[in-house]
């Protein structure tokens, strides 16, 4: 049983899945995002974003026609609502479990380390997006077991309308290849950033990053303070001062995994027997948490700790946490022969923990632009101008702020004669009637802290437009 993360099952149907059309003179901002100056890693190589094979790489990504049973895609393993990783310990494909975990894909493109999968077996992101697809577990065109390959996928997508039309429109021409899948693949999963965090509110304040940041705790400032400081190591493997150096393989601002780290000390596999000897990729740490303070997801690439303090204690004492003796970790978790022993504090494992959260964004699970493109039916449909049926601008109101503490401020409702506020779990907390008022103030301080959706409706009681946004 998949287990709920941000937004439960019918949370997504009222939110997302889209309105089941792209129209192509109205497309979202994929290549011209807004990156930090701090943030100096960037492993687009010459595939650059663009607008255009983005969008395709969206509806590529949520088509779960790309599987051999049409039940499986890009997102089943991916979800929005987990910063883009999956709420289960292994994933479920369209023909069994997947022997690991999936990991987080937020800030894909801003890592040193350019290849993926927890071994590291594909060398680029490009190479990645197309083999869970020809993964006889994940989406069945392996070319195994007498199933189709690739080239069966591109034939049935060669019969899908919106796919003629959306090639055509990123490449000059309808021809479908796998190269041209990776290329709008890549583009879209490089386009899922997440910059709107305290660290980044912080960080955008001062010149270096050991600077106590102003928006921070003193509990905050203290567990960054340990993030980025390297050990001080006695005798043997023992901890007597410094940091926990965990900058030394996630180092800040993108806090990604190094390119040249190796195993972390967790070789277990996903089924808690067989040995994992190699690399064991990790994801960037940023969105480990959700905007509500959860795990989206359990972590390392076995899944095995589903517990943000499981992870704390493993590095504090790696060989005893392991459980089984290990003499291929990376240098810099050892003090030379002897794995490291951090000897943290209750105080230092908590203040770590408190500084972690600070990496949270908001954007990354509320907008549309990363959402399912498809409709409740999976439907879809690719027209040229926004003007064939509606103003869109017309149909979408504007509200703030987001994450909202106590009052909502909405204006831009000309069209809308009702705003619901709708739970995770389907239920409307609220309904106010705007009675032609283009502006409201609403208040939400006694919601609990959660993730909703704020839906206008018109005067025939149909759905307008419908957003998320995160309640503290």
């Amino acid at each position: 049983m998949r287990k709920l993360g941000l937004a439960s099952v019918i949370f997504c149907f009222i939110i997302c899945m889209g309105s089941g059309i792209i129209y192509l003179d109205n497309l979202y901002n994929y290549a011209n995002q807004d990156i930090p100056p701090y943030i100096t890693l960037d492993n687009t190589d010459d595939n650059f974003i663009s607008d255009e094979l983005a969008t395709l790489g969206r509806v590529l990504f949520y088509d779960k026609q790309l599987s051999l049973d049409n039940r499986t895609s890009c997102a089943s393993c991916h979800q929005q609502d987990a910063a883009f990783g999956d709420t289960d310990q292994v994933s479920t494909g369209s023909f069994g479990i997947t022997g690991r975990h999936s990991m987080r894909l937020v800030n894909a493109r801003f890592s040193a380390e350019e290849r993926f999968f927890w071994d590291e077996r594909a060398s680029t992101l490009e190479e990645q997006t197309t083999m869970p697809i020809q993964d006889a577990i994940e989406m069945g065109y392996s070319g195994q077991f007498g199933d189709p390959d690739i080239n069966g996928l591109i034939e049935k997508m060669e019969g899908i309308d919106y796919y003629d039309t959306l090639f055509e429109f990123a490449f000059g021409d309808s021809f479908i290849s796998e190269e041209r899948m990776q290329l709008a693949l890549a583009q879209f999963v490089r386009s899922i950033q997440s910059f709107d965090s305290r660290y980044d509110s912080g960080r955008m304040g001062v010149t270096h990053d050991s600077i106590p940041f102003p928006n921070f705790t003193m509990e905050e400032n203290r567990g960054k303070r340990l993030f980025l400081r390297p050990v001080q190591f006695g005798n043997g493997g023992n901890r007597i001062g410094g940091g926990i150096g965990c900058a030394g393989c996630h180092n800040a601002p993108e806090f990604s995994i190094s390119s040249n780290s190796r195993t972390n000390g967790v070789i277990l596999a996903a089924n808690g027997f067989d040995i994992d000897e190699g690399v064991n990729r990790s994801p960037t740490l940023r969105d480990i948490f959700n905007p509500v303070g959860e795990l989206n997801g359990p972590l390392m690439h076995n899944g095995l700790f589903d517990d943000i303090s499981q992870v704390i204690e493993h590095y504090n004492d790696i060989e005893t946490a392991t459980g089984i003796p290990n003499i291929v970790v990376d240098p810099r978790l050892k003090n030379g022969a002897f794995t490291q022993k951090l000897n943290m504090t209750e105080e230092e494992k908590s203040s770590v923990i408190a500084f972690l959260k600070t990496l949270t964004g908001i954007d990354v699970y509320t907008n549309e632009k990363w959402s399912d493109p498809f409709d409740d039916n999976g439907d879809i449909e690719v027209l040229l101008t926004s003007t064939s049926t509606q103003d869109l601008s017309s149909s979408q109101f504007v509200f703030s702020p987001n994450p909202v503490v106590d009052h909502i401020r909405m204006s831009d409702l000309n069209n809308v004669s009702r705003i619901d506020i709708i739970n995770i779990n389907g239920q409307v907390m609220m309904s106010v009637d705007t009675d032609r008022r283009t502006e409201l103030d609403i208040d939400v301080s006694n919601f609990e802290n959660s993730v909703y959706v704020i839906r206008g409706v018109d005067k025939n009681h149909d759905q307008i437009s419908s957003q998320k946004f995160v309640k503290l």
